[in-house]
């Protein structure tokens, strides 16, 4: 499946069919008012979609980041999203690999992410715990917090990530 299917950034005239992934594929979480705003109000982001034909399927949010020591030296990756009937085929993975790389190429050095250590530890995530989140999480969610270095990056710092507005809801780091 995912030779069919064609990943480019996104742009303002694909904003719809991005807001209109990600009910489907968090029915339990209403995760549109972040995405909408890093995408409407210019915040520095890599927006990253899968298509088949004109239709999108996937998609996934790098926002540039960084501590107070290195800015702009990190990305955060989330949210990444696959309509619920195509999971399993790779879509997730393939939008993974392709912001990673270009990632790399903007000079990032690491890429954050909140997410389970099962399904990211596959790209290189390991356990972080020397920048923490802007609102402390949950203790059940400890392991989710997770970095990568890309190619011979250095570490950002220590410190606490500083993210655009849009992430700064408390809601969006805890249940």
């Amino acid at each position: 499946m995912t030779n069919r299917i064609a990943i480019r950034a996104t742009t303002k005239d694909d904003l719809e069919q991005v807001l209109a992934l990600y009910p489907k594929a968090f029915p339990e979480e209403e995760l549109r008012p972040v995405v909408s705003a890093l995408l409407e109000e210019g915040s520095d982001v890599l927006s990253l979609a899968g298509f088949d034909n004109e239709t999108l399927v996937s998609h996934a949010l790098f926002t540039i980041c960084g501590t107070e020591a290195r800015c702009r030296a990190g990305a955060l990756l989330g949210p990444l999203a696959v309509v619920p009937s195509l999971h399993r085929l790779g879509l997730g993975s393939a939008l993974v690999h392709a912001g990673l790389e270009r990632l790399e190429g903007m000079g990032i050095d690491q890429v954050f992410v909140l997410g389970d250590p099962a399904y990211y530890q596959r790209f290189g995530f390991s356990l972080e715990r020397q920048v923490s989140t802007p609102y402390p999480l949950p203790k059940e969610w400890a392991d989710a917090w997770q970095s990568m270095l890309l190619g011979s990056g250095e570490p950002i710092a220590e410190g606490r990530l500083l993210l655009p507005k849009p992430w700064m809801e408390p809601a969006l780091w805890g249940p």
